[in-house]
């Protein structure tokens, strides 16, 4: 009989790493192309991100490359402990562990700071928008941001004439959109339901709430899987375009009735609240996909509990007046990453190929820049798709001169 040797914590983080890695080809190859000249040789890096095996090996990259990189987690129940063990051997500074609490999360964002970044790759803003509140941008020369929330935060301090650096909008880039929040988090968030639950989703009535990019992903792979969804909107554009995509199309309030599966994915605040709870039948699972935990009101449900108790790793039981059963996946966090390994390595790779692009782009292009944000410049975006095609053995054709010419012209071409 084989037996497994016992491995340390930071020998099974080094695992993950190790496999990550050798499938991050598009990151690897940026890597090899900057390795000689060391773009980021004297920066130092501080990142809030998800703290998992494609996090580390982008931070392990930028340390490659001459920066000096200090890591957190963008959330206190995404770092993964292993992960963050191993992370120690390959950068400079890593302040994360799973299950921070308020204070901690605050505490270990502090210390990226005490690091004095000149760039900040971030996911949410938190770890910007705390440089800008307490006063300490001096020397921060540019940002990078992963996230739909994120960009929003970073885009209304521009307004308000508040941001102090020049931000990088990664998470708008024509090429993230597809890839990263609408199927990765598509087929994520299906994973994350998968390892907490152990039910299967064919057969359920599950509803999706938001149409984005996020939640056309989610509601094709949760289709994909055998469910029946649901799309709840509020943009009638949107709704409509979930209709034609042969969605059924309805509000909270009505779908709150028949739901078995309730997934929220719109970026705002209490989409599901104590009406819907009310309405809701016996064995209903919550879980939300946005980035903060406040979609689904975790705090109506625990206010109005008779009992709250784990059941599952990730899954927490509570029981309504009545004796009504709801629960609640990974408290209402990310549970694509809070309760699985995020978006898969693919995606990834494409995601933190644009982040390395950009942060070699800061370092180089900062002086001529203002305190902004900017879209990824398009050589960027188009440089990293067209890499992960070449090197995944994918053609693509080229217009010829021809074509090119008659897109421009006003005459017909015989």
């Amino acid at each position: 009989m084989h037996k497994v040797k016992d491995l340390t914590l930071k020998e099974q983080g080094e695992q993950k790493l190790k496999w990550v890695e050798s499938r991050m080809k598009v990151v690897n190859s940026f890597v090899m192309d900057h390795i000689k000249e060391k773009p980021l040789d004297g920066i130092n890096i501080g990142m809030s991100l998800h703290l998992e095996a494609k996090t580390a090996i982008l931070a392990a990259s930028l340390e490659r490359l001459g920066a000096s990189v200090s890591v957190t987690s963008s959330n206190p129940l995404t770092a993964q402990d292993d992960v963050a063990a191993a992370l120690t051997e390959r950068v400079s500074h890593v302040y994360a562990w799973r299950g921070e609490t308020p204070k901690e999360y605050d505490d270990n964002h502090r210390l990226i700071l005490n690091d004095r970044p000149n760039i900040i790759i971030d996911d949410g803003a938190d770890l910007s928008i705390m440089a800008i509140e307490a006063k300490r941008t001096k020397g921060i020369i540019g940002a990078a941001e992963e996230t739909t929330t994120g960009v929003k935060r970073f885009k209304a301090l521009e307004r308000e004439h508040l941001l102090k650096f020049p931000v990088i909008a990664v998470n708008d880039a024509k090429g993230k959109y597809l890839y990263d929040s609408r199927f990765g988090t598509g087929q994520s968030s299906v994973d994350g339901i998968l390892r907490s639950t152990n039910m299967m989703i064919g057969g359920k009535r599950a509803v999706v709430a938001g149409y984005g990019w996020v939640g056309r992903g989610v509601a094709s792979r949760l289709r994909g899987m055998g469910a029946n969804v649901t799309v709840v909107e509020v943009d009638p554009y949107r709704a409509l375009e979930a209709y034609f995509d042969g969605y059924t199309v309805n509000g909270m309030n009505e779908a709150s009735q028949y739901g078995d599966l309730f997934i929220t994915c719109t970026g705002n605040v209490r989409v599901i609240t104590l009406k819907h709870f009310e309405k809701m039948k016996d064995g209903a699972i919550l879980l939300n996909v946005g980035h903060f935990d406040v979609e689904v009101d975790a705090r109506a449900l625990r206010q109005n509990a008779s009992s709250i108790k784990d059941v599952r790793p990730n899954v927490r039981e509570f029981t309504m007046k009545g004796g009504k059963k709801l629960y609640l996946l990974a408290e209402g966090r990310l549970a694509n990453l809070a309760a699985a390994d995020g978006h898969p390595i693919e995606v990834m790779d494409l995601t933190f190929g644009l982040q390395l692009q950009s942060a070699i782009y800061l370092a180089k292009n900062h002086q001529k820049m203002k305190d902004i944000v900017y879209k990824v410049p398009d050589d960027i975006d188009e440089l990293t798709v067209r890499r992960f095609l070449e090197l995944n053995g994918i053609r693509v054709d080229r217009l010829t001169d021809e074509q090119k010419k008659y897109q421009k012209s006003w005459q017909e071409i015989s």
